[in-house]
């Protein structure tokens, strides 16, 4: 440990966590092909997963030798409302991509997270979101044709129709 060093609120619980992890991902590894050799396909993932768990042991070991810091709170300091907020609307996004679709939920998560995060009019973080999806649709739906999620909306359909209208009539 060096001098001077001290625990952060959440510290503890955050390596014990990363012990845990590596103890999962060295059971995982395990289980790829045993420990037949050390040319066998789970002895890389073996070894790596070993290093971190031995890593991390060591490093529970410095931090409950540390002294905590009392003026400090996880609440104030580490996860403050607004990183909690993020942390809860990325986590929507990503259960609510496929369901809904690419367009609704960037919208939601965009409009939401601006209006948290800024305390700007709903007003302003409705059409700022708007614009920053559209934007992002056209340049990679449209001009670079990367396929995203549809969801509930016909993108598909809608396409087909603007597409319709610059061809003409055939």
């Amino acid at each position: 440990m060096r001098e001077g060093q001290t625990r952060r609120p959440g510290e503890a619980v955050f390596v014990a966590f990363l012990a845990l992890a590596s103890l999962g991902l060295l059971v995982k590894a395990y289980g790829i092909a045993g420990f037949e050799a050390l040319s066998s396909p789970g002895a890389l993932p073996m070894a790596a997963s070993a290093v971190m768990l031995v890593s991390a042991v060591i490093i529970i070991r410095q931090t409950m030798q540390a002294p905590a810091i009392k003026t400090e709170t996880i609440r104030e300091h580490i996860l403050p409302p607004a990183v909690v907020a993020a942390i809860i609307a990325i986590t929507a996004y990503a259960f609510l991509l496929e369901p809904l679709g690419f367009l609704i939920t960037s919208f939601l998560f965009l409009a939401v997270l601006i209006r948290v995060l800024s305390g700007r009019s709903l007003f302003f973080c409705v059409w700022s979101s708007a614009a920053c999806v559209l934007l992002i649709y056209v340049v990679f739906r449209i001009v670079f044709s990367v396929l995203m999620p549809e969801g509930i909306v016909p993108e598909r359909e809608i396409l087909a129709r603007i597409g319709r209208l610059f061809s003409g009539a055939r």
